[in-house]
């Protein structure tokens, strides 16, 4: 095993994120009404009408999808605000919705609130319409405010979204930002920007790569750059896997949604390799989720609640460093053609490579475990017991551990697949 001194390790926060597993984005704003995926900040305000919005619907849907926490974005690129600014005239206040007394952030959080998931909020640091975002130094009190704004109106925020595109080169003032942000939302996790505590995976595809490494010296910037952002030090910084369930992100009547197998092997490259997973299920023009959307995304929940919400769980003992049993609780064989494993992160990632041996066999292997880590065996067995081979980092004498084990019964041998060339794009929009 590797020796080392010292690693960094996660926060509670981290680790109580790291446990949500599953968000729904939210992608509304000014785009919804013109059927583009960005906008200039030329389009009027008044265009902006949704005649039935309902966020307990949208939040409804989340809950159906098995997400424990809905990120909505208040601000896109256009920098059309979804709440009533002191710092901008272009936003709900200035479209004939609710007649100018509207309030979208509010519905969204008060919804989350009622169904008890937690509420993220999104705020595009780019910023097309406003006049000072030419001068770095009149923009930064002009973001500092709209974060206040929107820390202090709320209520709990779990996690602010920081989207990379268009900002390459440009100049913000993170620690104002930041300063903001712990003071009123200390909980909330960072996304990607400023001073992050978690980042992007990499891509719009929703999915991570064996090993999804949770300590990290550099994230990337966005999906239209090869920019990097260097961080000072290697942080626990665990990835979050951000796709649409349509092509676009925000809805238009051409597009549709993505098949239950595409969105299922989203889920095994996301969540099944201990990354998080963010599925945006963009309203329409009506302020209401599609019914095809709506029907998908409920058979995708209940999907994954069918394969995966009722775990066998298995007795841990550890026989050996780096040598685990993995055996039932009764001690009688079960069937079961998924085995799911989850690491001990409170001393840090460890885990750097497993396998999974029953009766001599390796039936499945891989790199890192995390938060948690989903193995399709392409076969059912039947047994009492198996153990895990685990190598990685021995930090002050403590080798990688496991912090429980679990077999299920799905009646699914093959992995799911995602359609040849059915990839997001990596070119601006326009």
């Amino acid at each position: 095993m590797t020796q080392t001194s010292a690693l960094p390790v996660a926060t509670p926060q981290q680790l109580a994120w790291q446990q949500l597993g599953v968000g729904m984005f939210v992608h509304f704003g000014m785009n919804t009404f013109h059927g583009v995926e960005w906008s200039d900040g030329t389009l009027p305000a008044e265009s902006f009408a949704p005649s039935e919005l309902n966020a307990d619907e949208w939040v409804e849907v989340a809950v159906a999808m098995g997400a424990r926490y809905l990120v909505l974005t208040t601000k896109h690129h256009d920098g059309f605000c979804l709440w009533p600014t002191a710092t901008t005239d272009y936003s709900v206040a200035s479209s004939p919705w609710r007649q100018g007394r509207g309030d979208v952030v509010r519905d969204v959080a008060e919804a989350c609130a009622r169904a008890g998931i937690g509420l993220g909020l999104y705020l595009s640091p780019w910023d097309r319409n406003h006049p000072a975002y030419s001068d770095p130094d009149r923009y930064a009190e002009v973001y500092r405010q709209q974060v206040t704004e929107l820390c202090t109106g709320y209520g709990p925020i779990v996690e602010f979204w920081f989207d990379g595109a268009g900002s390459e080169g440009y100049r913000y003032r993170w620690d104002e930002v930041m300063e903001v942000i712990h003071r009123h939302q200390g909980d909330a996790m960072v996304f990607n920007m400023g001073n992050p505590t978690i980042r992007w995976v990499g891509n719009e595809n929703g999915l991570a790569s064996d090993p999804v490494e949770y300590v990290v010296d550099h994230g990337q910037m966005s999906n239209y750059t090869v920019e990097t952002i260097d961080y000072a030090e290697a942080l626990y910084l665990p990835p979050e896997c951000d796709v649409s369930l349509r092509r676009g992100w925000f809805w238009a009547s051409d597009d549709e949604p993505k098949t239950l197998d595409h969105l299922m092997a989203v889920y095994y490259g996301s969540v099944g390799l201990g990354a998080g997973l963010l599925l945006n299920v963009p309203p329409d023009r009506r302020g209401r989720i599609d019914p095809a959307d709506a029907a998908r995304v409920r058979e995708f929940g209940a999907e994954v609640e069918r394969r995966f919400g009722r775990p066998t769980p298995l007795r841990l003992t550890q026989l050996a460093p780096g040598r685990w049993r993995a055996r039932t609780e009764d001690g009688r064989p079960v069937d079961f053609d998924h085995v799911e494993l989850a690491e001990d992160l409170i001393g840090g990632q460890r885990i750097t490579g497993h396998r999974i041996v029953l009766d001599g066999r390796v039936v499945a292997q891989g790199l890192t475990v995390g938060v948690r880590r989903l193995h399709l065996l392409g076969e059912s067995v039947s047994a009492a017991e198996f153990e895990i081979e685990l190598s990685g980092r021995d930090i002050d004498g403590a080798g990688p551990a496991l912090a429980s084990a679990a077999v299920h019964r799905t009646g699914v041998l093959t992995p799911p697949a995602i359609p040849d060339g059915y990839l997001a794009p990596t070119e601006y929009p326009e």
